[in-house]
C-alpha cells in the first residue's frame, strides 16, 4: 500500500507543480487578511493593553488554520471533476490499493498547505513583528498539516457521496461559515469578550481547541494545559476522517 500512497501522492503532487498558480491563488486570502486586517486587528488588541508583537502571534496562527480550513475543504472540486472524466473509473481497475487512492492525495493537499502555511509565516516575520519560538512554528506547521489532511479527507469523502458540483459548495459554505466565526480565528472568543451563550457554542466547536493550540505554540507556551486539548482534537479528527474517506473510497470502488 505504501508504494500505491506514493504513486498518487506523486501523481498529484506533479500536477500541483506543473501548475503552481492555484497554489499561489489559495494564498490570496490569508494574504489579503495578513496585510488588510492584521493592522486593524493588532492595533484593537493594543487597545486593550496587548503589544503588537503579541498581537502578530494572535493573528499569524490563526491565519495558517484557516489556510488549512479553506484550502483543503474545497479539494473534492478536483475529484469531482476526475469523476466526470473518468479518471476514477479508470482507477477503479487498477490494482492499487483502494486506501492508496485517498491516502496519496490528502497527504499532497496537506503538504502543499504546509509550505503554504511556510510563506505566510516568513512574510509575517520579515514585514511585520512576528517573533514566535522555532520549536512553536514547528509544532503549528504539523498541526496545520493535521488539519489540512483532516478537512480533505472529509472533502473527498463528501464529494463522492454527493456527486453534484451544486450541492458540494453550498454544503461546504453552509457548514465552514459558522466553523470559521466560532473558531476564534478572526477575533479569539474570550470569556471577558463574547457573551456567555456564544462563548459555551464556541467551546463545542473543535477548531476553536486548534486554533487555541496554534497560538498556544506560537506564544511557546508548551504546557500540558495549552497543548493537550487541541492536539488530542486535531488528532481524534484525523482519525476518524481519513476513515471515513477511505471507507467512502472503498464502497465507491467495490
Amino acid at each position: 500500500m505504501l508504494r500505491d500512497t506514493w504513486l498518487i501522492f506523486r501523481r498529484d503532487m506533479t500536477g500541483a507543480l506543473r501548475n503552481p498558480a492555484w497554489l499561489l491563488i489559495g494564498l490570496a486570502q490569508p494574504l489579503l487578511y495578513l496585510f488588510f486586517f492584521g493592522p486593524l486587528l493588532v492595533k484593537s488588541l493594543g487597545a486593550q493593553g496587548m503589544s503588537e508583537v503579541d498581537g502578530w502571534m494572535v493573528l499569524t496562527p490563526a491565519l495558517i488554520a484557516q489556510l488549512a480550513l479553506f484550502g483543503s475543504s474545497f479539494v473534492g472540486f478536483g475529484l469531482l471533476a476526475e469523476f466526470r472524466s473518468g479518471v476514477v473509473e479508470r482507477l477503479r481497475v487498477t490494482p492499487v490499493h483502494r486506501a492508496a487512492l485517498l491516502l496519496g492525495k490528502v497527504l499532497a493537499n496537506a503538504l502543499q498547505a504546509a509550505v503554504q502555511a511556510v510563506l505566510i509565516i516568513l512574510l509575517a516575520y520579515l514585514v511585520f513583528d512576528l517573533n514566535a519560538p522555532f520549536g512553536g512554528v514547528l509544532l503549528s506547521l504539523a498541526i496545520v498539516f493535521l488539519l489540512a489532511l483532516t478537512l480533505a479527507s472529509c472533502s473527498y469523502a463528501l464529494a463522492l457521496t454527493l456527486k453534484s458540483e451544486e450541492a458540494f459548495p453550498a454544503l461546504l459554505n453552509a457548514v465552514l461559515m459558522p466553523l470559521l466565526l466560532l473558531s476564534g480565528i478572526l477575533i479569539p472568543i474570550t470569556a471577558g469578550l463574547a457573551p456567555k451563550w456564544l462563548y459555551t457554542i464556541s467551546q463545542i466547536n473543535p477548531f476553536r481547541h486548534v486554533v487555541d493550540v496554534e497560538r498556544n505554540s506560537f506564544r511557546g507556551d508548551f504546557s500540558m494545559d495549552a497543548l493537550f486539548t487541541g492536539s488530542v482534537v486535531v488528532l481524534v479528527m484525523a482519525v476518524l476522517a481519513v476513515w471515513w474517506g477511505t471507507r467512502t473510497f472503498k464502497r465507491e470502488n467495490a
